[in-house]
């Protein structure tokens, strides 16, 4: 169970594979996504590093009603990025549900933020 206060971290790293299939999937087809840079790497598409935070949504449940993101560098293929969630409320209402709302920082391998923000929701009774 998650409480106000608690950081959930972890890393992942995109692959060209995931660049290629969220291309399709979003139509984002701009030449960066597309065609490799002068060591090889693609850019990732900003609302796939987006998805990071998304995880702790998923692992608890959360249907969120708002999301913020602020894109402050480029993400690219074999970029590691850590991303640690914070958890600002989580408040148990009289129907049961809980609000939640929390902020979160993505950096990559070299301590470099490439992504904030936050996001609000709910989580249902179960």
């Amino acid at each position: 169970m998650l409480t106000a206060g608690d950081i959930i971290s972890f890393e992942r790293t995109f692959t060209e594979q995931e660049v290629e299939l969220f291309t399709k999937l979003s139509w984002d087809e701009g030449d960066h996504h597309l065609a490799p840079d002068e060591q090889g790497r693609l850019v990732v598409q900003g609302l796939l590093t987006a998805t990071l935070p998304t995880k702790v949504g998923g692992d608890h449940n959360v249907l969120a009603r708002t999301m913020n993101f602020e894109f402050l560098r480029p993400v690219f293929t074999s970029d590691t990025i850590r991303c640690e969630v914070e958890i600002g409320r989580y408040d148990k209402m009289e129907n049961g549900r809980i609000q939640i709302d929390a902020s979160f920082t993505c950096s990559n391998q070299h301590g470099k933020q490439v992504l904030i923000g936050g996001f609000a929701g709910i989580i249902l009774a179960s």
